[in-house]
Formats: structure tokens, sequence, C-alpha cells
């Protein structure tokens, strides 16, 4: 059973390796990330978010879960623009920092048939801070600015 994986684990600042086959095994691994992504209300996680050196990441984008295996980003469009972002490895952290607005990527799919996706707005954010994970790159090393955000109890905000 796997769990997602926060900083400090070393496995997060570890460069990934290549899937060299897409077997039973693989597909199983990437349902078991639908299943924590969603658990944890994300819309993209890595394999090594929960413990694989695997180059392998999902995303969601308009209720359908997309896997990239292998990916390799081949273009990218346009001045990098100030984005917010958080991750679902770094809990309570958000941050300001610069991407691309349009990037077009390579990668395998489920089927290990070999894909090209041009992606704008927030998919392609998403897709640049997956890979930054797979590269063992943290968001919050590339940030301009960090946030730290706390939960807190309502009624001690209202004193009721």
């Amino acid at each position: 059973m796997y769990k997602l994986i926060t900083f400090p684990n070393d496995i997060l600042k570890q460069k990934t390796i290549e899937v060299k086959e897409i077997d039973k095994n693989i597909k199983k691994i990437a349902v078991e990330m639908k299943k924590i992504m969603k658990k944890h209300h994300g819309v993209g996680l890595a394999a090594n978010q929960i413990g694989l050196n695997l180059s392998l990441f999902i995303v969601e984008e308009k209720n359908k879960i997309l896997t990239f295996i292998n990916p390799k980003i081949i273009k990218f469009e346009g001045e990098r623009i100030l984005l917010e972002e958080g991750c679902l490895s770094l809990p309570g952290i958000w941050g300001k920092i610069k991407r691309y607005p349009k990037i077009e990527i390579e990668y395998y799919d489920l089927f290990g048939k070999k894909r090209k996706l041009k992606a704008k707005g927030l998919l392609a954010q998403i897709i640049q801070h997956e890979i930054d994970h797979l590269n063992g790159i943290l968001f919050a090393e590339k940030a301009e600015k960090l946030y730290k955000f706390e939960v807190i109890d309502k009624k001690e905000l209202f004193n009721k």
C-alpha cells in the first residue's frame, strides 16, 4: 500500500528513473496514485510523491485522469508568468513561481503509445510542477515568495 510522502523525505529530492516496461504493475500504480491524489484533493501527483523512483505522474484535467510516463517537455512558449502554487508534499505551503503559459510534452500513455500534447494555462502549470518533481525539484525551491497557511477553528476565529 502506498501513501503520500511529504518533505523532508529524501526521495522527493532524487531524480527519477525511466519506466522500462509499461506493464500491469505500472497500471496498478497509476490507479493507486489516482486514489491518493483524490484523497488529498490534488490535481497532480508524481510517483516519487508516493515513494516510487519512477518517471511517471498523473494529472486531473476536466474530470479525466491523464497519465504521463517518461515525459519530456519539448517546447516552451511565451514569457514565464508568476503563478500561485501549492504541493501535496509540502502541506500548508503556497508560493509564487514563474511558469511558461504554453508547453508541448512528449510522453508514453498507459498503453505504451508515444504521444505529444500541447498544454496551456493550468494544465501547462501542473505538468511543469510534476516534471520538476520527477527531476527532484520542489516548487518551493524555485518560488519567488512562500506563504504558510494553517488550519484554524472557525469558532476560535469568531470567538464563539
